[in-house]
């Protein structure tokens, strides 16, 4: 559950012992003593007179270990996670908006009997001499899909998963940041303030490390509670065929023309700006490559629009733009100039259109007039599957994924009945609980309209 990607994942300090256990436990904290028993409790309802005030988590309860750096420290812990026991708790800390690319500057794992580990991938860009000792285990990550591809960049691939933020919309928790299902289940809160921080930082400030440690403190206790949830919700099944979904999906597939993501790119009318804008793009990306530095250090989208709009005539009418004033930019100013003289310079059948052609159905707001029909039938699919959601108190996105909804109401199969359906659900990668959830919903709807 990278910091970088998410900032509503903190609180810190995890229950003592293994939950079950025959009497609480005390454990004196900087002063204080914070209960440490680990019985989930009930999510509270916004709605009671009085809510219990959350603990706070402040210290790891082992002490903060040191860095992994070395190569001996390194298969010291891949000695101590093989003899523990149970699941592993793992955490990944990114550096997006300073560095380019998404790899790993901090991994966090904790597992019964072999402590936590904090491991520097800088210098142990190589960390398979974990994967060995704990091939076997259930991984236990926070938003699983944002972390599974840069551990797998050095190294760590899990065989089994539990995902506590998919559990959490599973189960109908109505927030499923970290630190709201941490408070909501085992009532410690957790410390905000360093899930943007710049992980690439070297020597890490130890606050930053107590905060990254005491994430996968909690993890295993959380597992547990929401496991209890959906097995009493009749979910658990559920929660293991999207688990396996997340594992088999891989890392995402390279966007195309990424360049379109620009922000304020609707502000440009026609396609030579387009042009424009996507030679900008890729000057300014190739640069921040370079520099291992996030695109948008390097220079603003908002610049990149507006030198796009003005036009420059020359480096000078560039440099009057605010932003390219600054001196970093003004020492770049003929590499964005001859990008923009690139853009504007292209043969008309090299333009990029207004917008990319795809294979999926048009923007719905055009339904109506183009297919009365499809527009209808999504009507009452979505209806039908918002009641859904409302029954089993999961997201309507989780029920199904509402482009694989759009793409089968506006070209449904074909003979329109429910084997047919389940079988484009089935293509279209709807697990087997969300087939036999939607099925008939679905062909009722395409038989109908």
């Amino acid at each position: 559950m990278s910091r970088c990607s998410s900032s509503d994942r903190r609180g810190r300090r995890p229950p003592g012992p293994g939950a079950g256990g025959p009497k609480d436990e005390d454990r004196q904290e900087g002063g204080r003593q914070l209960s440490t028993d680990p019985t989930p409790r009930p999510p509270q309802d916004p709605a009671a007179a009085e809510t219990p005030e959350a603990t706070p988590l402040l210290a790891p309860r082992d002490g903060l270990p040191p860095v992994i750096e070395t190569s001996t420290q390194l298969v010291g812990y891949a000695e101590a996670l093989h003899a523990g026991t149970g699941p592993v708790a793992v955490d990944a800390e990114r550096a997006s908006g300073y560095r380019y690319g998404q790899r790993a500057y901090l991994v966090q794992l904790r597992r019964a009997g072999s402590g936590t580990g904090l491991l520097d991938p800088i210098p142990l860009p190589d960390l398979s001499v974990l994967q060995a000792a704990i091939a076997d285990a259930e991984w236990v990550l926070h938003a699983a899909n944002q972390d599974l591809p840069c551990l797998a960049e050095i190294g760590l691939t899990p065989a089994r998963i539990f995902d506590t933020e998919l559990a959490a919309r599973l189960a109908g928790l109505p927030r499923v940041g970290l630190g709201a299902v941490v408070e909501s289940l085992l009532g410690f809160s957790l410390q905000k303030g360093h899930s943007a921080a710049d992980w690439s930082t070297r020597p890490l400030p130890e606050e930053w490390l107590v905060y990254a440690a005491l994430d996968v403190e909690v993890l295993v206790d959380l597992r547990d509670a929401l496991a209890a949830i959906l097995e009493e919700q009749g979910k658990t099944e559920w929660a293991r065929q999207e688990f396996e979904a997340t594992l088999a999906a891989g890392p995402p597939a390279p966007r195309q023309d990424p360049w379109r993501r620009t922000s304020g790119v609707h502000g440009l009318r026609s396609r030579r700006q387009l042009g424009m804008l996507r030679a900008i793009w890729e000057a300014r990306d190739e640069l921040a490559r370079k520099r291992d530095v996030a695109p948008g250090r390097v220079l603003p989208d908002s610049a990149m629009v507006a030198a796009v709009q003005a036009d420059p005539k020359n480096e000078g009418a560039l440099l009057e733009l605010p932003v390219f004033r600054g001196r970093a930019n003004r020492r770049l100013v003929a590499h964005w100039y001859n990008a923009l003289a690139r853009g504007k310079a292209l043969p008309e059948d090299e333009l990029p259109l207004h917008s990319r052609p795809g294979d999926g159905p048009p923007p719905v707001n055009r339904w109506a007039d183009r297919d009365p029909a499809a527009a209808t039938r999504l009507q009452v699919v979505r209806a039908g599957l918002a009641e859904l959601s409302e029954k089993h108190s999961v997201p309507v996105e989780n029920i199904l994924s509402p482009d694989l909804v759009r793409r089968i109401m506006w070209s449904p199969p074909e003979p329109r009945e429910p084997a047919a359906v389940a079988e484009a659900l089935r293509a279209g990668g709807a697990r087997g609980w969300q087939v036999e959830l939607t099925r008939d919903l679905l062909a009722d709807a395409v038989t109908r309209a």
